[in-house]
């Protein structure tokens, strides 16, 4: 095969797997692994869509810039840049093919579960306007029936806030809030797992949902997040010798083309509903570890 076609097909392929990943707040290299894999061979993953990714991500921060969650990438950054290091220091040692099942389950549970609860914003909005002692024309309660009203639509994030709320008898408060320190540890085994098995997939996305980030914040501040991912591990495996001029050539042809498809998917995310935006984010968690489920079949074979 003329070494110009794997690097067509790559562009391609990524240009249509990133529209995809902006409406569904992720999920592109569930596509392209298998792409990479099937042209350059297991070895090359990691390290292509490590490059591809970085400058997705990258044009995505600059696309939506002042919707990012800086606080929430405070906290992320620290934990994400020490497990990224880790990670792919550690792929140069080992390749861990099981660990694309663990994700995979997760992904799939975490969707399964996600979609299945009323959110827990809208459950205490709802259990503090009943508890609540105000008179009819109270102005305070009719903000909260009209954060409802909105959460109902998926606007999550309008009702981040509202737990806190001096108004709001303790007994009916939320008693789990996420809070922004969290993303630490979960961020740092997401780098470090990435690093092993070059993507983990959206398995930040409950977390985001959950934290109250939708549509356009969502996307920014995961992008943030994965461009500080990305960059620590291509310096790594730059350092290590972990890259080839070819995989470089592919993972810039896969994140060149991700430019004009953020443009479209930002044209798209702008003309969707919260509500649908989540549905999307949850239907490609579960289709997404499903898929990397099949493309380890192998393993659950050889154990049988």
């Amino acid at each position: 095969m003329p070494e110009i076609l794997p690097i067509v097909y790559l562009s391609v392929v990524s240009f249509f797997a990133w529209i995809v990943s902006t409406l569904a707040g992720g999920g592109s290299p569930f596509v392209l692994i298998p792409l990479v894999n099937l042209l350059m061979g297991a070895a090359s993953v990691p390290p292509v869509i490590t490059i591809g990714m970085f400058f997705g991500n990258a044009h995505r921060v600059l696309l939506f810039w002042s919707e990012i969650d800086w606080e929430l990438t405070a906290w992320y950054a620290p934990g994400a840049i020490t497990g990224a290091v880790l990670g792919a220091y550690t792929f140069t040692k080992i390749h861990l093919d099981w660990m694309q099942i663990v994700i995979a389950i997760f992904l799939i549970v975490s969707a399964v579960l996600f979609g299945l609860e009323k959110s827990p914003e809208k459950a205490a909005a709802e259990d503090n306007a009943k508890h609540l002692k105000l008179v009819d024309n109270s102005k305070d309660l009719e903000e909260i029936e009209e954060l409802i009203e909105i959460n109902q639509l998926g606007e999550l994030s309008e009702l981040s806030d509202l737990g806190q709320s001096a108004l709001i008898p303790k007994a009916v408060k939320s008693k789990f809030q996420l809070q922004a320190w969290h993303i630490m540890p979960a961020g740092f085994l997401k780098a470090y797992v990435s690093g092993l098995v070059g993507t983990t997939g959206p398995v930040l996305n409950p977390f985001y949902l959950r934290y109250g980030l939708v549509k356009e914040k969502m996307l920014a501040t995961k992008a943030a997040h994965m461009t500080i991912i990305h960059v620590v591990k291509i310096i790594t495996y730059g350092a290590l010798a972990a890259m080839s001029k070819e995989q470089i050539l592919a993972g810039l042809a896969i994140g060149l083309a991700a430019i004009p498809a953020n443009l479209i998917g930002k044209y798209l995310l702008s003309r969707m509903s919260h509500q649908q935006f989540r549905q999307v984010v949850l239907a490609f968690m579960a289709i997404g570890g499903s898929w990397m489920l099949w493309q380890q079949r192998t393993l659950f074979l050889n154990v049988l």
